[in-house]
Parts: structure tokens; C-alpha cells; sequence
């Protein structure tokens, strides 16, 4: 009987079978004035972009900005406020008040407990626009909603790490609102809003339950609801406030 020969299969290439490996420590998207310019090949000049810093804290309001940059000189180094230290925040919203139209909006406490915080956030927003020196005719807002304004609109979601004009806007409105948090702690030591701005931290938490709310939290927040004084303490808090 003749033997038969067999051949035994192929070791598989096990580099070929391999995954592709996926780049690791992939520098983030920074913000380009690429979008800008092709709205102003359109006919779409000026363009603004704006976005809001304080939706989140338990305390203070929301400040929104709107900022027009000039094509010719938009400042390096441009990027998500939450990815800038506060030295470079301070100095890019130095430069960006030198070179570009600016404008910025508040929307109080008081709005945020009537309205919700999107509806006092979108409020804000289209109030900052309407505040510009120059009307724009397209306007770029962070996020997922259109804005109040009588010109074109287009919402970009994550636009503060994709659109320049509205990374320089979240820095304005970061830097605004946190001067004006500093200020509030001053006016009233022993709940650290110097430090932590407002936002939900043990720091924060502990200041609450040590000394109750102040005039400038947010009573539709429920941390804060849950240690609301009485009609007669909100009433003096809110006396004392008007004198800051």
C-alpha cells in the first residue's frame, strides 16, 4: 500500500492575524479657525462664536460670552477652557479682549431657579450675542441647541475643542466667572468660593452644611434645596447681597 503524503498546514502568520495597534497618547483636537473661514468665503462675515462657563456649580451664575475674532490676528494657543491652566486662561483672555469683539452676559441665580439651568443657559448665550459691537450674520454656540438670535446659527458639539471663535468665548466666559466667584468668596469667608468657584466639592459641601446657603445658590439644585433656610434667613441673605 503506498503511503500517502500529507503536507501539514501552514503555521498561521500570527503578525498578520494581529489587530492593528491603536496610537497611544494621541495629541487632543485643538481648536482651528477653519470653520470661520469658510463661512466667510461664503458671505457669512463677521462670524461669533459663544459658549457659557457655570452650568454645573451648586452656586453663582452662568456667564455666557460671544467673541467675533479677527482673521488676520487670532491668538495662538486657543483651546477648551477646561484644558488651560488659569495662568494661561488669563493670558489668552487678555489677548483675545485686544484682538477680537467681545461680549459677555449673566444669568442670575434667580433665573436659574425659575427657568432650569438650559433655559437661563441658552438665555445667557443669545444675550451675549445681542451685546456684540457687531452684529454677526453666523454664529457658532458649544453644544447641541440653537440660540435666540436673528442670524444664522450652528450648534457644534464639542465646539471649545473644535471651532476657535468658540474656544476663545469659553475662555471669556471661564475667566469672567471665576473673577466674579473670587470676588463673592471674599464677600463671604468660610465657604471657599475663591477656590472652588461654586462647583460640588467636600470643601463646598461642608461650608453648606457649617453655615447654610447663601443668596447666591441655587435653590432648585437639590443639595442645596435640601438645606434651604427659612423665608425670614433668605430674606436677610438676600438683603446682605445687594450690598456686595
Amino acid at each position: 500500500m503506498s503511503r500517502r503524503s500529507e503536507t501539514a498546514p501552514a503555521a498561521p502568520d500570527r503578525e498578520a492575524e494581529r489587530a492593528p495597534r491603536l496610537p497611544l497618547n494621541d495629541a487632543p483636537e485643538r481648536p482651528t479657525f477653519a470653520r470661520e473661514r469658510r463661512a466667510i468665503a461664503r458671505g457669512l462675515a463677521p462670524v461669533a462664536g459663544c459658549d457659557e462657563a457655570g452650568r454645573g456649580p451648586l452656586a453663582g451664575p452662568v456667564v455666557a460670552a460671544a467673541v467675533i475674532l479677527d482673521p488676520n490676528r487670532v491668538p495662538r494657543g486657543l483651546d477648551d477652557s477646561k484644558r488651560l491652566s488659569a495662568a494661561e486662561r488669563e493670558k489668552l483672555y487678555e489677548k483675545i479682549c485686544a484682538t477680537a469683539h467681545v461680549a459677555v452676559a449673566f444669568a442670575s441665580t434667580a433665573r436659574i431657579d425659575r427657568d432650569n439651568i438650559r433655559e437661563a443657559s441658552l438665555w445667557a448665550l443669545a444675550r451675549a450675542v445681542a451685546a456684540l459691537p457687531v452684529a454677526p450674520k453666523l454664529v457658532f454656540v458649544d453644544g447641541c441647541d440653537r440660540i435666540a438670535v436673528p442670524c444664522a446659527c450652528e450648534p457644534v458639539i464639542g465646539g471649545d475643542a473644535r471651532v476657535a471663535s468658540i474656544a476663545a468665548a469659553s475662555i471669556v466666559a471661564k475667566v469672567t466667572r471665576d473673577r466674579l466667584m473670587m470676588q463673592v468668596g471674599a464677600a463671604l469667608p468660610g465657604y471657599g468660593f475663591e477656590r472652588h468657584m461654586g462647583y460640588s466639592v467636600p470643601e463646598h459641601f461642608n461650608a453648606l452644611a457649617r453655615l447654610g446657603p447663601t443668596a447666591h445658590h441655587r435653590r432648585s439644585f437639590a443639595p442645596v434645596a435640601a438645606l434651604c433656610a427659612t423665608p425670614e434667613q433668605e430674606r436677610l441673605e438676600e438683603a446682605a447681597c445687594r450690598l456686595i
